[in-house]
């Protein structure tokens, strides 16, 4: 979308775009307020800040769209399909790597009673697994705020993904 465009279209419009980089409502109608933008820098420094912090209720509503990592992403929505490209990198016929990432997420949900959550786009699935680990050290509060940070990068990367388009 050009950015002469994302200005001007109506909100229901840039809400509809918006909707599939995270779906939080208060931070895409933050973003529609603050129009008109200068430049695309300028819309993505006022995303990485939008409805900050996201609350815990915001959250759970927008980890309730997210596949577990390994898995890939039902429907043919356009949140689904940016899912399945984010985690291309993860080969479903790679077994070790799957087998790793089911138990990882088994471990994690028990602790954590969510699905693990990572901006997986230039990630390797070894070092998604390795994150994973790492992560269940953390408390629960801790998490939840890595949650909610990952939830914004992945906005932020669809973000500049809808901008570029």
């Amino acid at each position: 979308m050009l950015l002469e465009h994302f200005n001007e279209a109506a909100p229901d419009e840039v809400l509809a775009a918006l909707r599939p980089c995270i779906d939080i409502e208060r931070w895409a109608r933050e973003i529609i307020a603050a129009r008109p933008f200068s430049s695309v820098r300028e819309l993505m420094e006022m995303a990485g800040n939008a409805a900050s912090p996201f609350t815990a209720d915001e959250v759970a509503s927008a980890m309730a769209h997210h596949p577990r990592i390994g898995e890939r992403a039902a429907g043919a929505g356009a949140e689904a399909e940016l899912s399945r490209q984010e985690q291309s990198a993860v080969d479903p016929a790679n077994e070790q790597i799957v087998r790793a990432l089911a138990e990882g997420n088994r471990a994690y949900e028990a602790k954590f009673d969510q699905v693990f959550l990572i901006r997986a786009a230039g990630r390797s699935p070894q070092e998604i697994i390795n994150t994973l680990h790492q992560r269940m050290d953390n408390t629960a509060e801790e998490e939840n705020l890595i949650v909610a940070e990952q939830l914004r990068e992945i906005a932020l990367l669809r973000l500049e993904g809808v901008m570029s388009a």
